[in-house]
């Protein structure tokens, strides 16, 4: 009867382990994966941001280049002819510039997605969390064989919730460097 009971305990000691490792296994890798999405985001938003003052300093730049065309043209120092080519030059600077302050723009909507998938990845680790604290799976203090079946069924609950999350958080986002420029991201 003691080696039968040695047995058993043995048997239990290793499905908590199990359960144990596997949770923390899951936990580990939802912490690891916000971690990543929190250095991408930085990344993206540092290079947005650099990218955005750079655009609007240069569309200043350029706005002021056209003015300045457009007061020489008034006191009679250039030509029609002349303006309209500084004109034309300074419109092609301005659209450059904005297209590039508009790929920035679009580098602030990868960092939304990058911060959803971060919210997903938390609520979780919550809802994992939450399944194993519930209160209707308090270890029974009876035998070994109803402590295994509560810690199998404690078991695929967690399973059950992590596999309903990680489908959501597998999608990455959709650019890759700043300068393709195209708007289709909106």
């Amino acid at each position: 009867m003691a080696t039968n009971t040695a047995t058993n305990s043995e048997q239990l000691n290793v499905q908590v382990m199990d359960l144990l490792a596997g949770v923390s296994t899951h936990g580990d890798q939802h912490l690891a994966e916000v971690e990543r999405d929190l250095v991408q985001m930085n990344t993206l938003l540092d290079e947005a941001i650099k990218k955005l003052c750079s655009s609007f300093m240069a569309i200043h730049t350029a706005v002021g280049k056209q003015q300045e065309a457009m007061g020489s043209m008034l006191s009679a120092d250039l030509s029609v002819t002349d303006y309209a080519a500084r004109l034309e030059a300074t419109q092609s600077e301005i659209k450059l510039h904005v297209g590039a302050a508009v790929t920035g723009l679009q580098f602030q909507d990868m960092t939304s997605q990058l911060m959803g998938r971060m919210a997903q990845h938390l609520t979780g680790l919550r809802d994992v969390f939450g399944e194993i604290d519930a209160s209707d799976t308090a270890l029974p203090e009876s035998s070994h064989e109803a402590l295994l079946e509560k810690l199998n069924l404690i078991s695929g609950r967690v399973s059950a919730r992590l596999s309903e999350h990680e489908d959501g958080v597998r999608k990455s986002v959709n650019q890759h460097h700043m300068e393709s420029g195209d708007i289709e991201l909106f």
